[in-house]
């Protein structure tokens, strides 16, 4: 997904033809949404009969404004076993061994460099 509402998805392509993976999509969100709650009985029955009767992308809107955020990954991009919250900094951990390693050389070559420029002069 883009980052958009779902509904503006559908908007957007408001032409396209209704994909089976369309409709199963939001079949399973319609379903989610009344299971928890979010729709009565008689807006899940609406929703339903539109859901199947849609042949274009665009007639899916009513279909799905309103209805609980979808994600488009159940894993976060950045590994899933970090610490903390979504949105919160992680902290800060040790460096690693060789970047410290590579860091400590190439300042004592460094370091060797100008003494060596400065005995030659």
């Amino acid at each position: 997904m883009s980052g958009l509402p779902v509904e503006t998805e559908y908007a957007h392509d408001a032409s396209g033809e209704v994909t089976t993976a369309d409709r199963d999509d939001l079949s399973n969100r319609l379903n989610d949404a009344f299971a928890d709650g979010s729709l009565t009985m008689e807006d899940y029955q609406t929703r339903l009969n539109a859901l199947f009767q849609a042949t274009k992308r665009g007639d899916l809107v009513p279909v799905v404004q309103g209805l609980p955020a979808q994600y488009s990954t159940d894993e976060p991009a950045v590994g899933g076993d970090q610490p903390g919250k979504p949105g919160e900094l992680a902290p800060i951990g040790p460096a690693p061994r060789k970047l410290v390693q590579a860091v400590v050389i190439g300042v004592g070559v460094l370091v060797v460099l100008i003494l060596l420029v400065l005995l030659l002069i």
